[in-house]
């Protein structure tokens, strides 16, 4: 674990905003919001914009937000890479009248106790003078600072007919880096259709505006619009539903070799994701997603709460595989007549 904090701290410094002011693409800028929320959508490998029917859906698509006739709670933690790296996040959505609904998402990542050695180098002929290029460190002067990465989500979605609702969120974002911060506002704009019965196509083009980062130091970073396309058709086979879901993720960032494939600046991803639920009882879920994790999971639903389960693991050997992610997150529905969506 020491050695896990000490290499992060070097990372982080060297990603630490610079002082000089200007304004950049930051290539992964926004990565912390691309993490995934819910042990249901990250055991389907993410693959969820055409099926987000719950309150997760402020996350994955808002449009989703509309199929709710009863208000949601969500909340999930998750430790990344072993225990090095806390995700946490909570939600509420309502649904309003006969054709709206609102929702609230919060997201947190967290590295706490990161060692700060840019004062501890040692000072070797004690005139306060010290060996840039020295190894040596002096123990007692090492101090701890956090690394923490926020966003918010406030969501509205609305049926516009039938079969086709759309929505949008505005996220606040905040993060936070030893002495420095920055702030930052984006927009997400979501879309979901079922152009026959069982089939869902769902869009939702996140960070449409190009959402800005303004550092403390006046250096402003922009993160790119990353478009994601999903599809979903349910099954009525083998005593319940069987749900296949694929997402594409079209970002315009330049990752080239990073993504499954590029076409110049424009690279893309893809999320494969596979549901079977028994009479509205349990689930098992399998994936893969862009990192190329495969990903499973699992779930149960009780009177008014939903437990699910997804655990994702590196594919690279038992020597150098990072440590195994578990996620685990509850669904609560106040499902009560008085709390029904009018008209329904």
């Amino acid at each position: 674990m020491r050695k896990n904090l000490i290499l992060l701290t070097a990372l982080i410094t060297i990603l630490l905003p610079q002082s000089n002011a200007q304004t950049v693409f930051g290539k992964y800028a926004g990565e912390f919001m691309a993490i995934g929320v819910g042990g249901r959508a990250l055991g389907m490998g993410g693959a969820f914009t055409a099926v987000a029917n719950d309150v997760t859906a402020g996350y994955y698509n808002p449009a989703g937000l509309a199929n709710l006739n009863y208000p949601q709670i969500s909340l999930m933690h998750s430790e990344q890479f072993g225990d090095l790296v806390n995700y946490d996040y909570g939600a509420v959505a309502i649904p309003y009248g006969n054709d709206m609904s609102f929702g609230l998402s919060i997201i947190r990542l967290g590295v706490d106790g990161i060692p700060d050695t840019r004062n501890a180098l040692y000072d070797a002929n004690g005139d306060g003078v010290v060996d840039i290029n020295s190894d040596r460190l002096d123990y007692s002067k090492i101090t701890e600072f956090s690394d923490q990465d926020w966003a918010f989500y406030l969501s509205f979605a609305k049926r516009h007919s039938e079969n086709f609702y759309w929505g949008v969120s505005v996220k606040i974002i905040h993060r936070d880096i030893a002495e420095y911060y920055a702030n930052g506002i984006g927009f997400d704009i979501g879309a979901y259709y079922s152009p026959m019965e069982n089939l869902f196509v769902g869009a939702n083009i996140q960070d449409v505006t190009t959402t800005l980062v303004a550092w403390k130091t006046g250096r402003n970073e922009l993160i790119s619009p990353t478009a994601k396309l999903g599809t979903a058709y349910r099954l009525n086979i083998l005593g319940g539903t069987v749900t296949p879901a694929l997402d594409l993720d079209i970002r315009f960032e330049n990752r080239r070799s990073s993504a499954y494939g590029n076409l110049g600046p424009i690279s893309f991803d893809s999320h494969l994701g596979l549901e079977y639920t028994f009479k509205n009882l349990f689930s098992i879920r399998g994936g893969y997603n862009d990192v190329k994790q495969f990903t499973v999971g699992a779930g149960i639903k009780l009177p008014k709460l939903n437990i699910d389960y997804s655990f994702a693991r590196f594919s690279q050997s038992e020597i150098d595989r990072l440590p195994d992610s578990h996620r685990i997150s509850l669904i609560l529905t106040l499902e009560e007549p008085r709390f029904l969506r009018e008209g329904i």
